[in-house]
């Protein structure tokens, strides 16, 4: 009998050890650049040279770089281009490359397109699961907009980076000048519900945790069967987004991202939804919705997006949720038709 009890109170500490492993809040890894800067046209920034297999998805003509938002927080920025500032914004668990398909099919000596990575997300800072709020987001996402001293700026958003996006331009209200919208969300949930079963399954402790971190190989696998052609996330792009967690140490960003989508309006990100959702009935200009009717978990949110911006036209197509990994040139063509209308406005008030 004392040997069983000893091997009973042997696993009960092994399980409560592993529980508080991984429900650890994560530790905080510093973006590091390569000591070098970077010349733009507002001050010199830090350099981040690229590791080669980020490096071989984009050409020489990008610009890589860190902008420190608050002490020892610094966002990753790739750029492209000049011309109209297209802030492009992802969202999770990708990061500023997911729009290189995009970049390529836009006229580069029109358009400027910045593309920021979250906080916690590839190459940028990672930090605690705690300090993801979205309020955190707008916050860090801002100071990149107004570092870069932006105007007139046609905003591209999809997944978190409708929120976040939006929510940053928000807190600088007279930068936007245009939008283009992709499976997301901007609205405040009115009651509680579950954005889907894996979001519900998810935000439970512990089980979050197995599903995203220990078994982190099925997370990973699964956003290509959340695609309209699966085979538009091979192993070479699902590394470029994943293998930045996996080298930092600190890979709580996605989850922690999960569990920040309201389910709710007690959830505590769902006043910083209330107050997007309040800025973006007040907006009143050029707009496009481009939706991936495919996306398992957003596909069906068009409705909503279209009770934000009903003026906007829809382009509907057979994508998932990563749209821009199978319709960059569909994108393009909606940012393009939404800069022409921000010029011909701009003209006309001239």
């Amino acid at each position: 009998m004392r040997l069983r009890w000893k091997l009973l109170l042997a696993g009960s500490a092994v399980v409560t050890a592993l529980v508080l492993v991984i429900t650890r809040d994560g530790s905080f890894v510093e973006a590091e650049g390569s000591g070098s800067a970077i010349a733009l046209d507002v001050e010199e920034l830090e350099t981040l040279t690229l590791p080669d297999y980020a490096a071989k998805f984009i050409d020489e003509t990008y610009k890589s770089y860190l902008i420190e938002v608050e002490p020892g927080i610094k966002i990753h920025v790739l750029e492209v281009g000049q011309g109209t500032p297209i802030y492009a914004q992802h969202g999770n668990p990708t990061n500023g490359f997911l729009y290189r398909k995009v970049a390529a099919e836009l006229p580069l000596d029109r358009v400027r397109v910045i593309m920021p990575t979250m906080v916690g997300l590839g190459f940028s800072t990672k930090v605690p699961a705690s300090q993801h709020t979205l309020a955190n987001h707008m916050r860090w996402m801002n100071a990149v907009l107004k570092k870069l001293d932006l105007a007139d700026v046609v905003y591209v958003g999809q997944d978190w980076g409708g929120p976040v996006g939006m929510g940053a331009l928000s807190l600088s209200p007279d930068m936007l000048s245009g939008a283009v919208l992709m499976n997301t969300g901007l609205d405040a949930p009115r009651q509680k519900m579950d954005l889907s079963r894996a979001h519900a399954l998810v935000k439970t402790p512990v089980v979050g945790e197995l599903l995203l971190e220990v078994f982190a190989n099925n997370f990973w696998g699964n956003l290509a069967n959340v695609q309209g052609d699966p085979e538009s996330m091979p192993s070479s792009v699902l590394e470029v987004y994943r293998r930045p967690l996996d080298d930092s140490g600190n890979a709580k960003a996605p989850l922690a991202l999960m569990r920040m989508v309201s389910d709710g309006p007690e959830h505590p990100d769902a006043q910083a939804l209330r107050d997007i959702e309040r800025y973006v009935d007040g907006l009143q200009i050029p707009a496009e919705l481009v939706w991936g009717m495919s996306d398992p978990i957003l596909g069906k949110g068009l409705p909503a997006m279209k009770t934000n911006f009903p003026n906007a036209p829809v382009t509907r197509t057979d994508a998932g949720h990563f749209l821009q990994e199978e319709v960059p040139e569909v994108i393009a063509g909606a940012v393009m038709r939404v800069v022409n209308a921000v010029n011909v406005t701009a003209a006309a008030i001239e």
